[in-house]
């Protein structure tokens, strides 16, 4: 689905995923650290940017994905804001009570989930769910059996999904010819959901007897596809150490809040 969405190659389609998974968790754990409001501000203005710049995909798409993202984003902090602590009250009604500091910390928490949200996003528009296994086989050593298992997990989703449809539409004609007592609740909710297991159990277990023919053992392998790491994977990592130097200098020297903790 993700390749039908997209309209451009940028650089980070050939960064190697491990390359990409490694500086995501350790962004992760770089912004815990971070108590500058006007630095995460910055961060975050800048990783938008940045997915926008390498996600080469359908417009529409990516603005709706930001826009969840950040609706999350925002409502993750809610209960931070509507019940923290602090001495400038702004608005106190019943146990609500928003204040200066609350606010201040909720919206910080917003954006480190922000700047971790929309560098996800652009990894999941840049890689390919097939490579990742590749890579992981390849470089980490993850035996055989578990990755090719996990591929065949992902090819199943589209089959499960185009069999809900399937037999949804078989359903609406069945109804049609029997009495509406003996298809409503519980009753509906069985007719749809035993033979979908009924059915994907079956190809699971012919997927399974293939691919042990097939020999999908943990010995040495060959691959067809090749996974190597290039220039482009510290380019990748040299750009994220460029944004967050960006953030730290715009926060220096142009403050918006003049926040400089949020804890």
């Amino acid at each position: 689905m993700i390749e039908s969405w997209k309209t451009r190659r940028t650089f980070m389609d050939d960064v190697n995923i491990i390359t990409k998974l490694f500086l995501g968790v350790a962004l992760f754990f770089f912004i815990i650290f971070i108590h500058n409001f006007d630095m995460m501000l910055y961060l975050a203005i800048l990783m938008l940017a940045f997915l926008l710049c390498v996600a080469g995909t359908k417009w529409q798409v990516v603005a709706t994905f930001v826009a969840m993202a950040t609706f999350f984003a925002l409502t993750s902090s809610l209960f931070m804001i509507f019940y923290g602590d602090g001495q400038h009250v702004l608005l106190a009604f019943g146990f609500v009570s928003i204040s200066v500091e609350s606010l201040v910390r909720g919206l910080h928490l917003s954006l480190r989930t922000m700047v971790v949200s929309y560098f996800g996003i652009a990894i999941a528009f840049t890689s390919q769910v097939i490579m990742i296994f590749y890579s992981l086989m390849q470089h980490l050593k993850v035996k055989p059996k578990i990755a090719y298992a996990f591929m065949a997990a992902f090819r199943m989703i589209p089959l499960m999904i185009e069999s809900v449809f399937q037999l949804r539409n078989a359903l609406k004609m069945r109804y049609q010819m029997i009495s509406n007592k003996n298809y409503g609740g519980i009753k509906r909710f069985k007719h749809l959901l035993i033979p979908l297991l009924s059915q994907n159990i079956r190809k699971a277990h012919r997927l399974s007897v293939a691919m042990e023919k097939k020999g999908f053992h943990d010995g040495k392998r060959t691959y067809y596809y090749h996974v190597p790491f290039s220039y482009r994977d510290p380019l990748l990592v040299m750009m994220m150490l460029v944004l967050i130097g960006v953030a730290f200098a715009f926060a220096h020297y142009l403050p918006i809040a003049g926040i400089l903790d949020a804890r």
